[in-house]
């Protein structure tokens, strides 16, 4: 599959001639989700889930689908009647001609005052990409390419140090990054690369690769 990584947690798969997109939210360019067969949302925080993107792209596309969690569903689901789907930690469906597995249940703690939301990450055929959205999730299933929260108000270093070490993909691209400045990535690169395990790559938001 031809990987795509836009800005922040967003990222494109497209295979067949299908394309399947995960979390265009607010952060995300503009017309993140424009184009997608299927979107799928790891969570309700904006960062992941931006409303009227998604609906520009449902209202552009009448065949487009959305599988996402209760929180977001309850959201958009009566504008798009059929074509959101509620999905939570077990589940197994098939999205624009990919094989998808859901993995998690709650949100990273970002502080014990602060209630955690839900949140899942697909698996994505069989193991080929998993994202996890914002949690350190680790699916029951080897992981070729993950998708590494880096930099987040909930994570630190050796957190995503550890989670890399956890999962032991073959490689791990950097997604929630855009509160990472370009002064501080090559600290990131340089530790989470020696110390992870796994190969450590980082895609800027339009570049590509096969997975």
């Amino acid at each position: 599959m031809k990987l795509t990584k836009k800005s922040h947690s967003c990222v494109r798969l497209e295979k067949d001639g299908r394309t399947l997109v995960l979390d265009p939210g607010g952060f995300s360019e503009e017309d993140a989700a424009l184009g997608a067969d299927a979107v799928l949302v790891t969570h309700e925080h904006p960062d992941h889930f931006d409303e009227g993107r998604l609906r520009t792209a449902l209202e552009a596309d009448p065949a487009a689908e959305i599988w996402t969690l209760r929180s977001v569903a309850e959201r958009i689901s009566a504008a798009f009647p059929g074509r959101v789907h509620t999905v939570g930690h077990g589940d197994a469906f098939t999205a624009a001609g990919f094989d998808v597995q859901v993995h998690g249940e709650l949100h990273a703690v970002i502080h014990p005052d602060i209630p955690r939301v839900t949140n899942v990450g697909y698996l994505i055929d069989g193991g080929k990409l998993f994202h996890p959205g914002d949690a350190l999730t680790v699916p029951d299933h080897p992981v070729e390419t993950l998708m590494l929260p880096v930099m987040a108000p909930w994570n630190k270093i050796s957190e995503v140090i550890d989670y890399v070490r956890e999962v032991a993909p073959r490689r791990a691209y950097d997604i929630h990054d855009a509160l990472l400045t370009d002064l501080a990535r090559p600290i990131y690169d340089r530790q989470i690369g020696a110390l992870g395990g796994s190969e450590h790559l980082r895609l800027a938001p339009g570049s590509s690769a096969d997975v």
